[in-house]
C-alpha cells in the first residue's frame, strides 16, 4: 500500500511517501512559513522526485491532532481535499503517537512527547515499546507541566522526552523530575511525516480508515474563545431542586428517558455520583455514575440541545472521572448505542476503549450496546 503522509501539527511541515512501512521519500522543513504556502508544493516536490502521480496513492495519512489550531486545519483541509478528489481513504494518526514513533525500538523507557500548548500546558501522551510495537500507556491529553511531572514521579519509570516542548520546559523537567531523564536527539525530537506514515501503515493493516467527509482534527483543547465560554460553566453536585431541568434535558436527549423519580432515588444512594453543569442560574447538563468496590459505571450524561458542541459534555465527563478517581475508583465502564457517533467520539477521546458488545440491548430499536472501559489508575 502506498501512503502519502502529512504532518503540519506544529512549526514543522513534513511530507512523506511510503510503500507499506518502507519510506520512499520525505521532505521536512522547520522554518517559520505558513503551512498553506509550503504543504502543497512539498507534496508536488516529493511525488515529482519519485516520478509518481498522486493518483497512485492508496491512502492519505495525517497527523490528526493535537497541535497548532491553524496547522491542523491546513493539514486536515489538504488531506481531505486530496482524499475526496482521489476517492481514497484517510488514516488520521494521533500527533503524540507519531512523535513517539520517532523512537521506535527504544525499549525500557517511558516515551513522553511534549508539545508546547502555551499557558504552562503541554499536549502529551505516555507510551513504551514492546520491541517494535508502540504500546499506549495513556492516550494523548492536555496537562500542566507540574501535573505531568507529578504523574511521572508517581509512576517511577525512567523517561525519554521529545517534542517542541523540550526547549521550553527542559530546565523545569530537570528540576522537578525524580526519575531518570533523557532527551531524544535533535534529529528525532520533532514531527516527521515518515513516522506518521509508518504508524498509519500499521493502522491500515487493522482496517483503521475514515472517510474524508468524516474526519475532523482532534484539537484536544478548545480555542481561547471557547475556553472562556466554558470557564463560565460550573460543575457541581446535583441537587433535588435541579430535577425539573434535568428531567427536561433527559427527555430531549434519550428515547428511553429516566423519570424524575429515578433521579431522585439515585441522589439518595451513597454510592451515587451525580453532577450538574450550571451557567448563570440555568442547569444545562448533567452526568452520573455509580461507584462501588473500586469500579464505576457511568449511568447518564447529557447536555441541553441548545448548548451542545461547546465542550460541556467533555467537561462534565472529565469532572466525573476525576471525582471518581479521587474516591478510589480504579476502572469505570459505560454503555453506548453502536450508532451514537458523537457519544462514541467523546468517550474515545476521554480514554475509553471498547471491551464488549451487548446484542439488541436497546429495546426501542434493537440496537447493540458497545461496552467501554477506562482505567483510572495509570500503570506502566
Amino acid at each position: 500500500m502506498k501512503i502519502l503522509a502529512l504532518d503540519s501539527s506544529g512549526l514543522v511541515a513534513s511530507v512523506a511517501v511510503l510503500n507499506d512501512a518502507a519510506v520512499l521519500a520525505e521532505y521536512t522543513v522547520n522554518f517559520r512559513k505558513t503551512h498553506s504556502e509550503t504543504l502543497l508544493p512539498m507534496i508536488d516536490a516529493v511525488l515529482g522526485m519519485l516520478g509518481m502521480d498522486v493518483s497512485e496513492v492508496d491512502a492519505v495519512a495525517l497527523a490528526g491532532g493535537p497541535g497548532s489550531f491553524t496547522g491542523l486545519r491546513i493539514g486536515s483541509a489538504t488531506a481531505k481535499g486530496l482524499a475526496l478528489a482521489l476517492d481514497k481513504p484517510l488514516i488520521p494518526v494521533p500527533t503524540v503517537d507519531a512523535l513517539a514513533m520517532n523512537l521506535q525500538g527504544a525499549t525500557g523507557n517511558l516515551i513522553v512527547p511534549m508539545m508546547d500548548a502555551r499557558r504552562n500546558q503541554v499536549y502529551t501522551g505516555l507510551s513504551r515499546f514492546d520491541e517494535e510495537r508502540l504500546i499506549t500507556v495513556r492516550k494523548q491529553w492536555a496537562v500542566s507541566v507540574e501535573e505531568l511531572t507529578d504523574l511521572l514521579n508517581d509512576m517511577g519509570k525512567p523517561v525519554t522526552v521529545l517534542g517542541d516542548g523540550v526547549p521550553v520546559y527542559r530546565e523545569l523537567l530537570g528540576k522537578n523530575l525524580r526519575v531518570p531523564l533523557s532527551f531524544a536527539p535533535p534529529h528525532l525530537s520533532l514531527q516527521r511525516a515518515a513516522a506518521v506514515g509508518v504508524l498509519a501503515s500499521y493502522y491500515a493493516e487493522e482496517g483503521r480508515f475514515v472517510s474524508a467527509a468524516d474526519h475532523v482534527p482532534d484539537y484536544l483543547r478548545l480555542s481561547q474563545a471557547e475556553r472562556e465560554r466554558l470557564e463560565k460553566i460550573r460543575i457541581r453536585p446535583m441537587k433535588e431542586e435541579d430535577l425539573p431541568s434535568i428531567e427536561r434535558i433527559e427527555r430531549e436527549s434519550f428515547s428511553i428517558p429516566w423519570s424524575r423519580q429515578s433521579f431522585c432515588d439515585m441522589l439518595k444512594r451513597s454510592e451515587s455520583l451525580f453532577l450538574a453543569a450550571q451557567r448563570d442560574d440555568a442547569v444545562i447538563g448533567y452526568a452520573g455514575a455509580v461507584l462501588a468496590g473500586g469500579q464505576g459505571d457511568v449511568t447518564n450524561i447529557a447536555v441541553a440541545a441548545a448548548e451542545r458542541e461547546q465542550g460541556i459534555g467533555r467537561k462534565l465527563l472529565q469532572t466525573l472521572l476525576d471525582t471518581a478517581e479521587k474516591k478510589g475508583t480504579e476502572e469505570i465502564f459505560l454503555e453506548v448505542r453502536e450508532r451514537n457517533e458523537p457519544a462514541l467520539a467523546l468517550y474515545r477521546k476521554s480514554g475509553f476503549e471498547p471491551v464488549g458488545r451487548r446484542k439488541q440491548y436497546y429495546t426501542d430499536t434493537n440496537e447493540d450496546a458497545i461496552l467501554m472501559k477506562k482505567l483510572l489508575k495509570v500503570g506502566f
